[in-house]
């Protein structure tokens, strides 16, 4: 199952996001996926395991296992590059050991200043403040995003984090449309006026934290997951399904594409075994009226600055 993008690109609607996997844990998630049917992998440089992914890529490619034509493989600029657009998507190239990406995306909506290639920093200021680069606008960055696309380096480019005005100043000045728009959205943080924005200007919606964050954001943010949540433990019970993928057939039938992350692999078979039940009508409804606005990814707590207030 896939979408079509607005460039006619072909984007698997599940696949898998490898935040916060490492080493030996990497191989054996990635070529286990590849055997499970997953033909879409979601990267960034800031994840600082790209080297790992294109080690496990290259031994799936090597042994017959898959044909790089048959993944769709994506990752993202981190803010302390926005200003050496080229020179980060080469450098995550290499370490993904690929020629091309399908899809690269600007991670979030702010430039930082810059601290090397491929390093990731978040640099904080004296005033324990993330220190944003303020010389470098995001039209700037979105021209140089382009350039990538006619160096054949990237297939289609697309933005993650934007809110309404910010998608809308994109598309005025885009001479290459974003593809896609990746953002947080799940049952509790539906976020209805931004999807149907992008949906109904050719931007394709995917959901980078379909689950809720679940134990990750939990740990990490001291959030909440709707996985508990009793309207989802009804349903799960009544289409003999897990809450996770009655979270995730509800993404997909947003028009959405889905990108949960799992280290475990009954996870990971349970979250691509999705396509053969359908929420009825009344039961999108009923799930519809679980949402709280409640974002559970937090960077503020590292950041000092809360970038969405």
């Amino acid at each position: 199952m896939a979408v079509t993008l607005n460039n006619g690109f072909k984007m698997p609607i599940i696949g898998l996001g490898v935040w916060r996997m490492q080493g030996k844990e990497i191989r054996d998630l990635i070529l286990n996926s590849i055997n499970l049917g997953y033909r879409h992998f979601d990267c960034a440089a800031d994840y600082k395991n790209e080297a790992e992914v294109g080690e496990a890529l290259a031994e799936a490619f090597k042994n017959g296992q898959v044909k790089r034509e048959d993944l769709f493989i994506t990752t993202k600029l981190w803010n302390s590059d926005h200003g050496h657009v080229v020179e980060a998507c080469k450098d995550s190239l290499k370490k993904l050991q690929l020629d091309y990406l399908d899809l690269y995306l600007v991670h979030f909506p702010v430039a930082t200043m810059h601290t090397g290639v491929g390093t990731t920093d978040s640099a904080l200021g004296e005033d324990g403040v993330l220190d944003i680069d303020t010389s470098i606008s995001l039209e700037t960055t979105w021209h140089a995003m382009e350039e990538l696309v006619s160096l054949g380096l990237v297939r289609s480019i697309g933005i993650s984090n934007y809110d309404i005005f910010l998608t809308r100043d994109c598309l005025a000045y885009a001479k290459i449309k974003p593809a896609v728009n990746q953002i947080e959205t799940h049952p509790y943080f539906q976020r209805e006026s931004l999807v149907k924005f992008c949906q109904k200007h050719g931007i394709c919606v995917t959901a980078h934290t379909p689950l809720g964050g679940a134990a990750a954001n939990t740990e990490w943010f001291g959030t909440v997951s709707c996985l508990d949540d009793q309207v989802l433990k009804g349903l799960a019970e009544k289409y003999k399904k897990t809450t996770a993928q009655i979270a995730l057939r509800w993404g997909i039938q947003r028009n959405m594409v889905v990108i949960p992350k799992t280290s475990k692999l009954e996870r990971l078979k349970e979250n691509f075994e999705v396509f053969d039940f359908e929420l009825s009508k009344e039961d999108m409804e009923l799930i519809k009226s679980m949402d709280r606005n409640y974002r559970t990814n937090q960077p503020a707590r590292f950041w000092g600055i809360d970038l969405y207030a």
